[in-house]
Order: C-alpha cells, then structure tokens, then sequence
C-alpha cells in the first residue's frame, strides 16, 4: 500500500507514500479518504513530503475529497510541498482552498 494512516488524538494523518502521485493511485487515494470522511473524520492532515510529482486527477481526488469534508463542517490540511508540487498548486490556485504546512505537527495544532 502506497498510503499510511495515523491518529494524531482527533486528527488522521494520511502520508503520501508516492514519489509520482498520479492517475494509476488517484483513485485508491480518493476511496481512502472518502472512506474516512465517511466514518466521522473531520480533522483530515494529508503528508505530501515523499511526492516529487503531483497530477491533476492526484489533485482532483483531493478536491472532491476537500469537497466532502467541508460538507461535514470539516477541514484537509496538506504538509510537505516539495518544489514541483508546490508549482502545480500556485498554477492551478489551489493554494486559496488548501491551507498548506512545512511540518506534520504544525497541521495538526492548527485543528485547536
């Protein structure tokens, strides 16, 4: 499995473990989070520090998970832009919807 999931007290952690987060995992990512949002996660941190590549149909799981999230009065924080990643988000504004952290543990605090 390319994904790990952790409890930070009331908070999941997924990690990312892809260095090219494209459309041969979007799908799997998506079902996983959807799948948490689902049973009651509302406080959602996604760890992207292993991705060196992220796709648009990667980043489009992310919005339609974000989507779901928000309709259960709750929040995805992202952690761990690396350059290239960072790029695709500034090119398709995404940085206005996500609120992005340099560390897993800032992310989580930002929740209280």
């Amino acid at each position: 499995m390319n994904f790990s999931v952790q409890k930070d007290g009331d908070v999941t952690v997924v990690g990312v473990g892809l260095v090219r987060a494209t459309l041969s995992n979007a799908e799997e990512f998506k079902n996983l989070l959807l799948q948490h949002i689902d049973n009651g996660v509302t406080k959602l941190v996604v760890d992207l520090s292993e991705c060196e590549f992220i796709d648009s149909t990667f980043l489009g799981a992310l919005v339609v998970s974000f989507k779901r999230i928000t309709q259960a009065n709750g929040d995805i924080k992202l952690v761990g832009f690396q350059p290239a990643v960072q790029s695709m988000f500034e090119l398709t504004r995404m940085y206005r919807i996500f609120e992005a952290f340099k560390t897993t543990g800032e992310a989580v605090k930002s929740f209280y």
